[in-house]
């Protein structure tokens, strides 16, 4: 017998559904989610929480036409199975398939691009704006998270869309506050009355009166002192009614005919208005229902047990763990050392460390985050914010402006920095040193290994000047012999130094992780006769200008090679350094093109733009071959 969810390839297909086919067609859902990501990864227990809220609002509004946006985007899983997209779920996350966050190419179900968090009440507004002044007629929904409202964004568009009263829908998805009967029961007997027409209409008619019989306007005044009194004593969602949106809730957000009546309420209401709705995440799967955090973002796993399926290889420490374990370590001999993330203590490990740590999770609020670290190095303590690379570009101006203006020595500790692989386009880590590399006062550092990341940790925490130490996603590298060359401001260190072969003679700088792909590269071309040199960038910033003099004017070719936009990067830069100085080698930047990179493995992702050993080896061979075809061996120095 055919299920419910085979016969949904749209949302008009959930409109003759009812309620108890609905409650069926959930758990139906819910099964396809855990049997589909336990195989590709993804973000599980946010989805199995808004499965009846997704059902809910796709029941009630006529989407396309009508806008839904979800804030981040990782629970718009169900989302994509309702619209036409659960035939592909298989390719979700991987190289030309599914996104997993919301795509306008991807469908004209998404009406918004999101993967960070806190847009979703501005674009909404947006769109409603535009639609106002276009004289067109369609409601338009945001789903926005209890961890995403933390962020000072969303307020900042509330009151804005609040003061201006354009009709649009909110909808909080709370999943981390239980349901009060007593609060909820009255809460909701208000919303009820508050959205009945003969409510609304009585509301209209004396407010009218007062305005036309004066002898009115003291009694209007008097009952409309009175009901805002009583409504801070019994609306919960006061602060949401002071920014102008009418609130509504909180409500049960597995209970798809109570979800619908609400918001069948809030269309009619024409104007700004919240529903709060109480979820759970992980729900209907024991594992994430027990552990929504650790399947908020999840790997492959086995759906049956709910234990992840390790990844491959050598078993060491991933960079993030290893970054928290040596600032515990450095946090305990140091008290003034504290550690600050935006709403991520889990993603950059900082949850292993507290309490020994004091450790400072400020919400999604990396603006807020980076001036906080500001003043606590203006009060005498030596912050380390750990914030995700694409995440820190968010707090561009306060890094900028309250931290490198006044010199204060916070230390920007840039996980998930380069390629993160199947997350997509929205959390490349690749902007950062083209970024921070223009901005006063800032020393930026890549490890090439872990043993190098513990001597840059122990540099910046001393430098009494705004830092920077970028490292990427995922298991760390170890090279011990990187610890026999003493860490010195802004130097580079030459790790290899090529023998001389007759034929034209190549220095490789490579920044950070690149540095062990360029050791391969040259360990391949060995066995082939061509000898290079490699140098372990370290210090993108401030430039080791002597290190860049003497590889410039030694060597025939000199690449550099780094996981981040070209332009702007450290190979421009030091481009820009040997042309101003009429240096004469020639120059070759492998980097990451200046584009947004679609989702894929971190892996191929590198190979596709030669960032790997077979890359390098491709592009030294194609320049020296060159060369020597030109009858041009090594070149007069």
């Amino acid at each position: 017998m055919a299920s419910i969810l085979d016969r949904i390839n749209s949302p008009a297909d959930l409109k003759g559904l009812n309620d108890e086919e609905l409650k069926v067609l959930a758990k139906e859902i819910r099964r396809f989610l855990v049997s589909h990501v336990s195989k590709t990864g993804g973000h599980l227990s946010s989805n199995l929480g808004v499965v009846e809220l997704t059902l809910a609002l796709q029941q009630v509004f006529d989407t396309p036409r009508d806008k839904i946006i979800f804030d981040v985007g990782h629970q718009s899983y169900v989302n994509k199975i309702l619209t036409g997209r659960k035939d592909r779920f298989d390719t979700l996350r991987k190289k030309d398939g599914l996104s997993g966050f919301p795509k306008m190419e991807e469908s004209e179900y998404d009406a918004f691009d999101t993967g960070h968090a806190t847009t979703s009440i501005s674009a909404a507004y947006g769109y409603a704006k535009a639609r106002d002044l276009r004289h067109e007629d369609y409601n338009v929904v945001c789903v926005i998270g209890d961890g995403s409202i933390t962020g000072g964004m969303a307020y900042e568009a509330m009151n804005n869309a609040g003061k201006d009263k354009t009709p649009l829908i909110v909808v909080l998805n709370d999943n981390e506050m239980s349901i009060n009967h007593n609060v909820g029961s009255m809460a909701h007997h208000l919303s009820r009355l508050r959205t009945r027409k003969s409510y609304l209409a009585g509301k209209e008619t004396l407010k009218k009166a007062a305005a036309r019989y004066p002898v009115i306007r003291p009694l209007y005044k008097v009952l409309d002192i009175a009901k805002k009194r009583l409504k801070y004593l019994l609306v919960p969602g006061i602060i949401f009614e002071e920014l102008g949106f009418t609130y509504l809730g909180p409500v049960d957000g597995h209970d798809i005919k109570v979800l619908k009546e609400v918001l069948e309420q809030a269309k009619k209401l024409k104007e700004p208005v919240l529903i709060h709705v109480i979820t759970r995440k992980g729900k209907g799967y024991r594992p994430a229902q027990e552990h929504p955090t650790r399947f908020h973002g999840v790997g492959p796993f086995d759906p049956k047990t709910g234990e992840l399926i390790p990844p491959s290889g050598d078993g060491l420490s991933c960079w993030a763990s290893y970054l928290a374990g040596t600032l515990k370590e450095m946090a305990v001999k140091d008290p003034t050392i504290v550690a600050i993330t935006a709403a991520m203590k889990k993603g950059t490990c900082l949850d292993r460390i507290a309490p020994d740590c004091r450790v400072f999770d400020v919400g999604i609020a990396e603006e807020h985050a980076v001036t906080f670290a500001a003043g606590m190095a203006a009060g005498g303590m030596k912050p380390f914010v750990v914030i995700y690379s694409s995440f820190l570009q968010r707090a561009y101006d306060q890094i900028l402006h309250d931290v490198c203006l006044p010199r204060l020595p916070v230390v920007f500790a840039v996980d998930h920095a380069g390629v993160v692989g199947e997350d997509g386009e929205t959390h490349q880590g690749m902007f950062d040193l083209a970024f921070l590399g223009h901005m006063p006062n800032m020393t930026i550092m890549a490890p090439s290994c872990l043993e190098e990341l513990d001597s840059m940790m122990q540099y910046a925490v001393e430098l009494k000047s705004p830092c920077a130490i970028r490292y990427p996603k995922g298991e760390g590298i170890s090279l011990p012999k990187m610890s026999s060359y003493p860490l010195e401001k802004g130097r580079s260190v030459m790790i290899r130094q090529g023998g001389k072969t007759g034929g034209p003679s190549v220095c490789l700088l490579a920044v950070g992780a690149m540095v062990r792909p360029a050791l391969d590269a040259a360990d391949e071309l060995e066995k082939e006769g061509r000898s290079l040199s490699v140098v372990n960038v370290r210090f993108v910033s401030p430039m080791d200008r002597d290190m860049l003099t003497r590889v410039f004017t030694e060597y025939d070719l000199v690449v550099t090679i780094e996981d981040g936009v070209k332009t702007g990067g450290y190979g421009m830069r030091a481009a820009a350094f040997a042309k101003e100085n009429g240096l004469p080698a020639d120059i070759a930047v492998m980097a990451l093109p200046d584009a947004f990179i679609p989702q894929d493995t971190r892996c191929h992702t590198l190979q596709e733009f030669g960032l790997d050993a077979r890359g390098i080896v491709k592009k030294v061979k194609a320049y020296t071959d060159r060369r020597i075809q030109e009858g041009g061996g090594a070149h007069e120095k």
